[in-house]
């Protein structure tokens, strides 16, 4: 990769991130710090504890793997650590900031400066073309200047192999090629997170080992990237596994 894409995602010497830490600064600390975490949800039928007691630390430049069973608490452990669900108790700090601190807006803001989110069902526009779906995180959180958010972009289509297809709406789009198109979404603002919740779920094996490959060059070259995945293959190939059950971290594999 050239030093031109290297300064795209943010890993060149004296980079910032998007939570706008220098990037020796992100070396100090955890990145993600999850102490004494429950996650507890009412309704007609009851309390139902989803994440119970949870303690996580993972340090900045690593790949991680959340496994488990279905119910178990994985996608709950991504959404409170994105903010998208804030936590019964315990304390939440990501890319050095305590979300217990944010209000709604804040959230918002922070969560799109700090973390690159992929999900599933990939969750594109669909009046929208591809390069114009990049192009809205730094919209949204005033990244960049405007005449620039295009370039940026399209630079990151090139990035996921996809800026042929840069000005093709996403239904006209395989589902590989519409997950790269999310991921190049997902580093719009340079975060130094991406959290990803079954990613390769809803592809063929080839598409998802190509999008694996993928996350691992972003590793590589400085993002810290946490995944869900029932994929154990997958898995096997994390660098260190955490495997949830009944809401609980039951275990870890270091690899």
């Amino acid at each position: 990769m050239n030093d031109k894409r290297r300064d795209i995602i943010g890993v060149s010497a004296g980079a910032e991130s998007g939570s706008g830490m220098p990037s020796d600064a992100l070396d100090r600390k955890p990145l993600i710090s999850l102490r004494h975490v429950v996650k507890e949800y009412r309704n007609a039928a009851g309390t139902f504890l989803a994440l119970k007691d949870v303690d996580l630390q993972i340090d900045s430049g690593e790949f991680v793997m959340i496994v488990g069973k279905s119910g178990c608490g994985k996608s709950t452990l991504i959404n409170v650590v994105t903010g998208i669900d804030r936590p019964t108790s315990g304390r939440v700090v990501v890319a050095h900031t305590d979300t217990a601190t944010l209000d709604e807006g804040q959230m918002a803001q922070w969560r799109g400066k700090a973390i690159g989110v992929v999900f599933q069902f990939f969750q594109l526009l669909p009046t929208l073309t591809a390069v114009e779906n990049v192009m809205l995180p730094m919209d949204f959180c005033q990244k960049w200047d405007p005449a620039e958010r295009y370039d940026r972009a399209m630079e990151l289509l090139e990035l996921v192999e996809m800026a042929d297809e840069g000005h093709k709406l996403p239904a006209v789009l395989s589902g590989g090629q519409q997950q790269s198109v999310a991921i190049a979404r997902a580093l719009a603002n340079d975060p130094p997170l991406i959290v990803a919740d079954e990613p390769t779920g809803n592809l063929d094996t080839r598409a998802a080992e190509r999008i694996f490959l993928l996350f691992n060059r972003l590793v590589a070259q400085g993002k810290t990237m946490l995944m869900v995945t029932h994929d154990d293959d997958l898995a096997r190939r994390g660098a260190r596994v955490v495997k949830l059950a009944d809401g609980e971290v039951v275990g870890e594999v270091h690899r």
